[in-house]
């Protein structure tokens, strides 16, 4: 006798096409909206040394750009009113890049200084004096990725999510604050 092997046109009900059993389909569902993200942003303006002075919290699917104005009006200290002979440099990456964000980086007295990896990786190659400068913000991010409770957000609120990363950054600044005089 001759084993039935399961393939199309075989004469079996159950290997046709469309007996795939489906899962049902609920027209009454919420359907996701495309670029729709889930999660929360951070958007952290922090000193030479990685010590956070501003940190603003908004949803996942808000542009970097959209975050600058709160983020440089969110400073927690009185900042020094920059003259020619101190300017206050800003550095960013490319997602500030533009108009609107040069615009918002020029009224609050900063000097931006807007580059790519790529053109930050060239001028390190080339100038032997050049400092890159953007890891400053990603090493303080990690440091807050230390703070396990931080890493993913199951908050309900935004106010204690707030909370939460203000005081981590308290405690962040207090182990710089160690660092430089004790």
């Amino acid at each position: 006798m001759r084993a039935w092997k399961g393939s199309h046109g075989s004469g079996r009900v159950s290997t046709a096409r469309c007996s795939k059993r489906l899962w049902p389909w609920n027209a009454w569902a919420a359907i996701q909206r495309i670029g729709e993200k889930k999660g929360r942003k951070r958007s952290l303006l922090v000193d030479g040394r990685g010590v956070p002075l501003s940190l603003v919290v908004s949803g996942a699917n808000v542009h970097d750009v959209k975050l600058l104005a709160a983020t440089l009006d969110a400073i927690v200290i009185p900042r020094p009113e920059p003259t020619e002979q101190a300017v206050q440099n800003l550095c960013a990456d490319a997602g500030y890049k533009g108009q609107p964000a040069l615009q918002q980086v020029q009224a609050r007295g900063y000097c931006p200084h807007i580059k790519q990896r790529r053109e930050e990786a060239e001028a390190k190659r080339t100038q032997p004096d050049f400092k890159a400068r953007r890891w400053v913000v990603e090493r303080t991010h990690s440091w807050l990725n230390r703070f396990r409770k931080l890493l993913v957000s199951f908050e309900k609120t935004e106010e204690s999510f707030v909370g939460l990363l203000a005081l981590a950054s308290a405690l962040l600044c207090w182990r710089q604050t160690i660092s430089i005089y004790g």
